[in-house]
């Protein structure tokens, strides 16, 4: 049968990224306390195509992860990585898992626990040699994970006879590493960095403490995204970070946002 793909194209233009998408697929995570958690990852595959051909092999994606099933780590995620592009004879390929990763986290007075998910993506890409679909090549990983927090307002607490204006805020981490991390380290850097974490599952003490708590710590979200930026610039394993807070404001028709970017000198 003949192969339309590998026709001349018509438009003789490079394209930077063809793939598929939306591909529902179980994984297994590594987590700190125990053995892996199973997940559900929504998956990107992609290459860059050559001006020359018409299209790319979209099948070929599919049979790659069809044959990969393993843990989401360095070494499978490289393995995968190097199929894709000696099966579609890619100078570069791309691949992006997003999951919610759990952990159960107990309430700070009465210990009752819940699980809270974080919504989480590790973006991988490879180049091969000088030969499409040659491999050997080192991959460079992205990492990012979305972690809730409640911040208290130190302008409204300052003006304020009585109270102070709080909120649910987002803080988004995206990472690149020379090693491997636990997950959960990124989520207590964001929950340490605000008034409060957040918690699943609350009794009256542990609202009556998390309440006092995080109206003693009063935060902007200048405050929140300079002190998750302080201690990811000072990780050994993170070589450069972006880290944005987002504040849902309870008494505003806006939301309020910071975002610091860097490269750490290693």
């Amino acid at each position: 049968m003949e192969d339309v793909q590998n026709r001349q194209a018509e438009v003789a233009m490079p394209i930077d990224s063809v793939g598929v998408r939306n591909i529902q697929l179980p994984i297994s995570v590594s987590q700190r306390e125990g053995g892996p958690q199973h997940s559900v990852a929504t998956v990107e595959l992609g290459v860059e195509l050559p001006a020359a051909f018409k299209g790319t092999h979209m099948s070929r994606f599919v049979e790659a992860l069809e044959n990969w099933n393993e843990d989401l780590s360095y070494t499978s995620v490289k393995r995968l990585l190097e199929d894709i592009l000696q099966r579609l004879q890619a100078r570069k390929a791309h691949i992006a898992f997003s999951f919610p990763f759990f952990l159960r986290r107990p309430s700070p007075v009465s210990a009752s626990s819940g699980l809270q998910g974080y919504a989480c993506r590790l973006t991988g890409e490879l180049t091969g040699g000088e030969d499409a679909g040659r491999t050997g090549g080192k991959p460079s990983f992205l990492l990012e994970l979305n972690a809730p927090v409640m911040t208290v307002c130190p302008c409204s607490k300052a003006i304020s006879d009585e109270g102070a204006h709080s909120q649910r805020a987002d803080v988004r981490i995206a990472l690149r590493l020379k090693g491997f991390n636990w997950l959960e380290e990124f989520i207590e850097i964001a929950g340490r960095a605000a008034s409060s974490p957040t918690y699943p599952l609350l009794k009256r003490e542990d609202e009556k403490f998390v309440t006092e708590q995080a109206f003693a710590n009063p935060r902007f979200v200048e405050d929140v995204v300079r002190n998750v930026a302080e201690q990811l610039a000072a990780h050994p394993q993170v070589t450069w970070f972006r880290v944005e807070v987002e504040s849902y404001e309870s008494i505003h028709a806006h939301n309020a946002y910071a975002r610091i970017e860097r490269h750490c000198a290693r």
